[in-house]
């Protein structure tokens, strides 16, 4: 509490703990003071004000700044709250050792030694393992694989705390044998690149003329900042949303009541659900707000000939963006009344052409990461092709994955492209360098939140992101400076508006329902981002897509012909595997 002050400066900090992957509401009330002793009810309420945690962290200087209001008198303006996040940094710093061993002792009867190393620190009366490394077999003289560890996992974060490593012979039994240890310390180690430590075994030291059971040599030890999600956020790195809708027959017709596709206000579209949930999330993490929308597995107007299996949703493949999460379900709603649903299910076309995206951004100047939102009713039938897409991808592009299964059908093979047991190889047997795949299973949140949807879909975002930052040693650049906004609530719980630049633009916090909004399935969300308040960012239904004449789409075959487009992906896709007129087989068992 500070008293008789007009513009406090409180100095209590809020831990906060900050996730990506979920939706993080805040309401912050001010009151007057009059009775210290008295409850809240006693005192005088100045106003309150409600924002998302990737507000604050998304604005200028990490500071949200928002009108105070009481909704008995909402037109007095009762000031503005400042509120600044900093992010609170254990020790960011992870050391990569090198050691190789020479003349370790001889433990085997047949053989040499087994070797292999193991380092502990103290925790009180205990040791904590830490580290352990390979086994090198049959060797004196090891060379094990460089290996980093942080700061805090290896020593809690004090430098000079006292580790132990001790190297053993391995033995299928379990018994591992003792060959000698030595102690050091982290800071020794940074500091001590070239030096060679004893490996002393006390159960020889009486002996006469012992001097060692071998020695151990650190050939470098390298300090390492690593950096954080968020360091990356508020450096600029945006977060580019792709989606991309499954319009295959299996699906049913939209306006059969079974269909998956279909509209109805009273229970829900998984579609548009699964879009909402995640797209609530990334959306503040790109600044233009434009996303690429793609379907795939439909025959298009004007002719319906051809199955295609990457179009864009607004009919144009060289500029496939529309605007906001409410821009996608426009097109979605769109499209479902404009083409006809086909099939088979192939996603390696779809992976393909996002990779294209993302293959020329995220550099250290201009920092990019891509999520490919999948949405599908069904088993894909090009597994082989779709696996060499995403090893590809994981090899060098800033790109995630998430498949989001609609409907009750069996995914048995979406967990295969998860990656979380076993890692991906490619048909030339390359293994997946990075697991860039996340599967969820719409119907495992049919009765819950939202945010249970996005929470699952997007959690290892943030790890995965890091993961191809540090392997291509991109680095945060400098807190980027962004436009001042003021937020301002609509109502209470309702909708929240900021001012950037001396323009009134709705936030992504909660703009006000629109009867545009009631004719979709789930009905949209009242707390989206419709965008810019016009007419066109709304919802209209009944509005086909113009799709060109002939169709420009990518990738698509003729006769079983591959075309240029899809000649040029690497690896190359299988023109047998993209036939243009599926037999009703393969619409049935493919599916």
């Amino acid at each position: 509490m500070i008293r008789d002050n007009l513009n406090p400066r409180f100095v209590k900090a809020i831990p906060l703990d900050y996730r990506f992957e979920e939706v993080q509401k805040l309401k912050f009330c001010v009151y007057d003071i009059d009775h210290p002793d008295a409850n809240l009810n006693a005192q005088d309420f100045i106003g309150e004000v409600e924002c998302r945690v990737s507000d604050i962290v998304t604005s200028k200087d990490s500071t949200f700044k928002g009108v105070l209001r009481c909704w008995s008198k909402p037109t007095q303006n009762r000031g503005i709250i400042a509120v600044t996040s900093e992010e609170i940094k254990e020790n960011g710093y992870s050391l990569r050792i090198h050691f190789t061993g020479n003349k370790m002792d001889k433990k085997d009867f047949f053989g040499k030694s087994d070797p292999f190393f193991v380092i502990s620190r103290k925790q009180g009366e205990q040791s904590v393992v830490v580290h352990k490394s390979e086994t090198i077999k049959n060797t004196l003289d090891p060379h094990w694989v460089p290996f980093e560890i942080s700061i805090q996992t290896l020593c809690n974060g004090d430098t000079n705390k006292e580790l132990t490593v001790e190297v053993f012979d391995w033995n299928r039994s379990g018994n591992h044998e003792l060959i000698g240890y030595f102690t050091t310390t982290a800071h020794e180690l940074s500091t001590s690149a070239g030096k060679e430590f004893q490996v002393i075994n006390r159960k020889y030291t009486s002996k006469k003329n012992y001097k060692n059971s071998g020695v151990v040599n650190l050939r470098s030890c390298e300090t390492i900042k690593k950096a954080t999600f968020l360091e990356y956020i508020q450096g600029g790195c945006e977060i580019n949303l792709v989606v991309a809708i499954d319009f295959t027959a299996s699906n049913l017709k939209p306006s059969d009541p079974k269909s998956l596709h279909f509209n109805n206000p009273a229970t829900g579209n998984e579609y548009t659900r699964a879009i909402q949930a995640v797209g609530s999330i990334l959306a503040d993490y790109d600044s233009d707000r434009k996303f690429p929308c793609y379907g795939f597995g439909a025959q298009l107007p004007p002719h319906f000939r051809e199955v295609n299996h990457c179009f864009a949703l607004n009919g144009d493949i060289r500029n496939p963006e529309v605007h906001d999460i409410a821009g996608i379900l426009n097109a979605y709603g769109n499209t479902i009344n404009s083409v006809n649903l086909y099939g088979p299910t192939y996603f390696a076309p779809i992976i393909q052409t996002v990779s294209e995206i993302a293959s020329h951004h995220s550099t250290q100047e201009d920092q990019r990461y891509y999520i490919l939102l999948m949405l599908t009713d069904g088993e894909i039938t090009d597994m082989q092709n779709t696996i060499d897409a995403i090893v590809n991808a994981a090899q060098s592009l800033p790109l995630s994955i998430v498949i989001v299964g609609v409907g009750n059908a069996d995914f048995t093979n979406m967990n295969t492209l998860d990656g979380d047991d076993r890692a991906l190889r490619s048909s030339s047997g390359k293994e997946c360098a990075r697991d860039i795949v996340q599967f969820v299973p719409m119907r495992e949140f049919r009765n819950k939140p939202y945010e249970a949807l996005a929470k699952a879909t997007l959690e290892e975002i943030p790890g995965q992101l890091l993961s191809y930052m540090n392997a291509r040693r991109i680095h945060p650049n400098a807190p980027v400076a962004r436009p001042e906004r003021i937020f301002e609530n609509l109502g209470p719980g309702q909708p929240s508006t900021f001012v950037q630049g001396g323009a009134p633009i709705q936030s992504n916090f909660a703009p006000p329902p629109s009867n545009n909004l009631v004719g979709f399935n789930p009905p949209l969300d009242p707390n989206m981002n419709l965008g810019p308040n016009n007419s066109a960012a709304q919802p209209q239904l009944n509005n086909p897509v113009q799709f060109p004449n002939p169709p420009t789409t990518a990738p698509q075959v003729v006769s079983g012909v591959a075309p240029a487009s899809l000649q040029g992906y690497n690896p190359p896709l299988d023109p047998n595997m993209y036939p243009s007129n599926p037999s009703q087989r393969d619409l049935n068992q493919g599916k």
